[in-house]
């Protein structure tokens, strides 16, 4: 249904730093960047989130939260530990929620500018045996 979104953020540098660490541990990396923006996706100049630098930014509500898609439960777990050694917040940490499902797995993180935001992945994970 999206093709892609676009949040604003008060400090580029920070807000890509945070976002570097937390979508490259799910497969995401920058796809353009320029002195007033950064796009993140798979394919270069193929934006999916895309960060603006805004003076006057500030985060939707607490109703609102951008959940990214995560390969893998590891992957979920790396989101969520990435994003903390580079200044995000916690906002739940990463596990099983079986109130959303039986194989809801998911971290909830707060970004530099108060942006709440999600890595899920809701499939079993894969056995090893």
């Amino acid at each position: 249904m999206l093709h892609h979104i676009s949040i604003g953020v008060r400090d580029l540098a920070l807000s890509g730093a945070f976002y570097d660490a937390a979508l490259g541990a799910l497969g995401y990396r920058r796809v353009f960047e320029d002195d007033t923006a950064i796009g993140y996706g798979v394919e270069d100049d193929k934006d999916l989130l895309c960060l603006k630098l805004r003076d006057d930014a500030s985060a939707p509500g607490p109703g609102f939260h951008l959940a990214f898609a995560a390969p893998s439960h590891a992957a979920v777990h790396a989101f969520h530990a990435a994003a903390l050694s580079v200044g995000g917040s916690d906002n739940g940490a990463p596990g099983l929620r079986e109130d959303y499902g039986d194989h809801y797995c998911a971290a909830f993180l707060i970004d530099p500018d108060g942006h709440r935001i999600e890595a899920v992945i809701n499939r079993p994970e894969p056995s090893t045996s």
